[in-house]
């Protein structure tokens, strides 16, 4: 493959030149799930060394256009799913009807007490035990979000040893009869705290976004989860249901 020209004394790095040319390529000839070169097969396009094509392919990984797998080779990613906020939202459902498969890894699970914001939106004291359990979920095997649920103990005396992955509220309807419906959704973007990034698979100066969401049993109104969910803004875009008046 021949030589493509760069403006070598211009103002522009020239790993930025390469990125450009490569995001101007990949939008021409590649499609999603498609792998492109190797960092040697560019770097001898384009006459550099193999460092200044690892950066110009890191800005198209922090922009969301491609992804490193680990021993497969980088590959082009598809645009940000869309994810519909309502009052019976539910992740499997919504990335199975986009044709793809939807799966979930639990973290965590420990029982807490009650404090700050999650007794208030819980109606709780501050004394009163919850149950925190941490899953990452994820579509096609790709880290979509990392959801933080709280629950009251009272209701669900069981739910720390019998919930092992899967659909949370599926689980909640048939061991315990309580269909959750959602009545809340804050949304805003910030930084990833913790191991959240890591989890993303993510840079740490990319930004989430956080979902603070409340949902009440559906016979009665009772609070019965506080979730927080951290979504790779990357590959989701969220789109607002109205709620149902009640």
């Amino acid at each position: 493959m021949s030589l493509v020209a760069l403006q070598r004394n211009g103002g522009e790095a020239i790993y930025s030149q390469i990125a450009k040319l490569l995001k101007e390529e990949i939008a021409s000839f590649l499609t999603p799930g498609e792998c492109i070169p190797s960092e040697n097969d560019l770097a001898d396009r384009f006459g550099v060394n193999r460092h200044t094509i690892r950066r110009a392919v890191e800005d198209l990984i922090a922009v969301g256009l491609l992804e490193r797998r680990r021993g497969r080779g980088t590959f082009v990613l598809d645009g940000p799913s869309n994810y519909s906020l309502g009052s019976d939202t539910r992740f499997t459902e919504t990335f199975e009807s986009l044709g793809k498969t939807a799966s979930s890894r639990v973290l965590r699970k420990l029982v807490i007490t009650a404090r700050g914001g999650v007794s208030a939106r819980l109606k709780l004291s501050e004394n009163d035990q919850v149950i925190w359990i941490e899953s990452l979920r994820l579509a096609d095997d790709r880290p979509i979000c990392v959801i933080s649920h709280f629950l009251p103990r009272q209701p669900f005396p069981d739910l720390l040893g019998e919930y092992h992955g899967g659909s949370l509220h599926e689980h909640l309807v048939s061991r315990y009869g309580r269909k959750l419906r959602r009545i809340e959704s804050l949304i805003s973007a910030a930084l990833p705290q913790g191991d959240d990034a890591s989890l993303l698979g993510m840079p740490q100066n990319q930004p989430v976004l956080r979902v603070k969401s409340v949902n009440v049993g559906e016979r009665d109104g009772t609070p019965l989860e506080y979730a927080l969910t951290r979504f790779r803004a990357d590959r989701i875009q969220l789109r607002i249901n109205p709620w149902p008046i009640h």
